[in-house]
């Protein structure tokens, strides 16, 4: 399945489940009156909205290239993560404030009855398998959307679990066990947020990829027979993306069609890792002098 197929469809799943939890939790909520339980649904209210923007996102980030856009649409997956994010912060606001208003107001509902405690148990199972799907799905298709929808989607499973603390605990006579685990699940949440933010800044300001890639990048381009030496490597990314371009330095009197075999060579041996976009090569004649002492290739060269 293409990579534009896949993100599609994992978008679309979440959608529906968000939704159906929506449904089923404001269902119980109107029923038992359950605080926890309204808690809930206005937060997988707010997960359904964001999972709008998700689907919206990823329908345009995987769109192929066009004249407009020669090297494809997959800068806007940064900014849908960062719309994650901000659902992340607002859902912990929510949380903090309600648990907030009920510790200081000493206004505690006690909830009676299965059907809170059965809602929230499938909650939180459903959100555990969307967040180990998302995050299958996100790391194996490099998608930051996806890896920032499977940390909102473990955050569910916190709220859910405190909610249904909560609810035990008024049913068993302490009440007071619902906003105090509201506190400290609103505070995961918030933390979580941060989180994405910061996974995807790197993706939004062209940031380096990991130095294990970037000395993978570099092997590549020396491991050919014909290849002296390298310099000028750059790599950073583009969306989740990267682009490398480099300076690679051969002998100065092969021909013209032997220094562009030689180029397409390097080329396709590191565009074919999966994290790499395109590649851009300089050949240099390493005779001409035009290299220079790179301290930055040989720290990368000498690493084992």
């Amino acid at each position: 399945m293409s990579r534009r197929a896949a993100l599609r469809r994992v978008g679309l799943l979440v959608l529906g489940v968000n939704l159906l939890l929506v449904l089923l939790k404001a269902g119980v909520w109107l029923t038992t009156g359950s605080f926890a339980v309204q808690s809930e649904a206005v937060n997988s209210a707010a997960d359904t909205a964001y999972s709008l923007v998700i689907v919206a996102g990823l329908y345009l980030t995987t769109r192929p290239p066009d004249f407009e856009h020669p090297h494809g649409h997959e800068r806007i997956e940064p900014f849908v993560s960062l719309f994650v994010a901000a659902g992340i912060f607002a859902a912990g606001g929510f949380v903090l404030w309600n648990a907030g208003t009920a510790l200081l107001t000493g206004n505690i509902s006690v909830t009676q009855g299965p059907a809170a405690v059965l809602v929230l148990a499938f909650s939180a199972a459903a959100k555990y398998g969307l967040y180990r799907y998302c995050l299958r799905a996100g790391e194996d298709r490099n998608s930051p959307a996806l890896v920032a929808t499977a940390k909102d989607n473990r955050n569910d499973i916190l709220t859910a679990g405190a909610a249904l603390v909560g609810v035990a605990g008024a049913m068993a006579g302490y009440p007071i066990a619902d906003p105090l685990a509201a506190l400290v699940v609103a505070i995961g949440i918030i933390y979580t947020g941060i989180e994405v933010v910061q996974d995807n800044v790197t993706y939004l300001v062209g940031g380096a990829p990991p130095e294990d890639l970037r000395r993978e990048i570099l092997q590549r381009a020396l491991d050919h027979p014909q290849v002296r030496g390298a310099h000028d490597v750059i790599a950073h990314y583009v969306g989740p993306e990267i682009d490398v371009s480099l300076h690679i330095e051969v002998e100065g009197d092969l021909t013209l069609f032997e220094a562009h075999d030689i180029e397409t060579a390097v080329i396709k041996s590191i565009e074919e890792l999966p994290e790499v976009d395109d590649a851009f090569i300089h050949v240099d004649p390493k005779e001409l002098g035009e290299w220079k002492d790179d301290e930055e290739v040989e720290r990368l060269a000498d690493l084992e």
